[in-house]
């Protein structure tokens, strides 16, 4: 049987299985507070990701300044994508917040009925 999986990873790189709304509110509060860095140093960023354990991935990255980027994937490897990248520029925090939770209630026909832009 297919099991259906939501991890969010924090901007500090740590791995939280299925965040609740609170957990992931506070990852984006520092996402957009601009004191959230990667454990690399670089631009801070947080990523909800949605899949199955023998198919589909979802992701949505929400970095610094309110930058978006919906990927989808065949599978939690990210071996082949199924369509470009889709990104957003200069999102408000509540905005992407909602994007993550159609995405953590597997909303993916949503998700991909935002305005996007075709420059990833």
């Amino acid at each position: 049987m297919t099991q259906a999986w939501v991890v969010l990873t924090r901007p500090d790189g740590r791995d939280v299985a299925a965040p609740s709304e609170a957990q992931m509110a506070a990852a984006l509060a520092e996402v957009y507070s601009g004191n959230a860095a990667s454990p690399d140093g670089g631009p801070g960023s947080a990523v909800l990701r949605f899949g199955y354990d023998d198919g589909l991935m979802y992701e949505v990255e929400v970095s610094t300044g309110g930058r978006v980027r919906f990927a989808e994937w065949s599978d939690r490897d990210c071996e082949i994508a199924l369509a470009d990248p889709r990104t957003m520029a200069a999102l408000a925090q509540a905005d992407a917040l909602q994007l993550w939770r159609l995405l953590a209630q597997r909303q993916v026909a949503k998700i991909r009925n935002q305005p996007w832009s075709d420059a990833a």
